[in-house]
């Protein structure tokens, strides 16, 4: 008879989670460009984007570049809200200014309501596509930054926050 079954003799496809993780440095000194602006009385740039007192900034390094997204994992340790928007640009060590036109579209919004048993929520839509944008991005990049911004209550402190990828083989 020919009833397929589901599991193929193929070499399954291998799953890749990778970390978000804070990048102290580049957050000072985005941190310190805001401040010294301040300090001088200074307008920001002609479309820059500076960074608030309640975000930093992550890094996402790709081990492979052929990529296909396959899901979220956030984890809030307390109610509150996590935005996340990616930067199409490459820093370099000198830190250029971030400007608007490098955040992309969409973010990927996750937040935890305030009553104890409420699981994570996010707009799935957006995360999915958002997801699958950073898929596309690491064929060309080995890695990307992204603004972390913390509400309601969240903080770097209670944030476990990865993405998981299909390795094609």
């Amino acid at each position: 008879h020919s009833s397929k079954m589901c599991t193929d003799s193929i070499l399954p496809d291998m799953f890749i989670e990778l970390p978000f993780r804070l990048d102290t440095q580049l957050t000072e000194v985005m941190r310190l460009r805001v401040q010294s602006l301040q300090q001088r009385s200074q307008k920001r740039q002609e479309g820059e984007r500076l960074l608030r007192a309640n975000e930093a900034v992550y890094r996402l390094d790709f081990s492979k570049q052929s990529l296909r997204f396959s899901h979220w994992t956030v984890q809030l340790a307390q109610p509150g809200r996590l935005t996340i928007m990616a930067t199409s640009q490459l820093w370099t060590p000198d830190l250029t200014n971030l400007m608007t036109r490098q955040l992309l579209e969409p973010a990927g919004v996750f937040w935890r309501a305030p009553t104890s048993d409420a699981p994570m929520q996010c707009y799935e839509a957006d995360a999915a596509e958002f997801g699958e944008r950073i898929a596309e991005l690491a064929k060309v990049r080995k890695v990307m930054y992204f603004l972390f911004a913390f509400g309601d209550g969240c903080s770097p402190e209670t944030v476990d926050c990865s993405i998981t990828f299909l390795a094609d083989k």
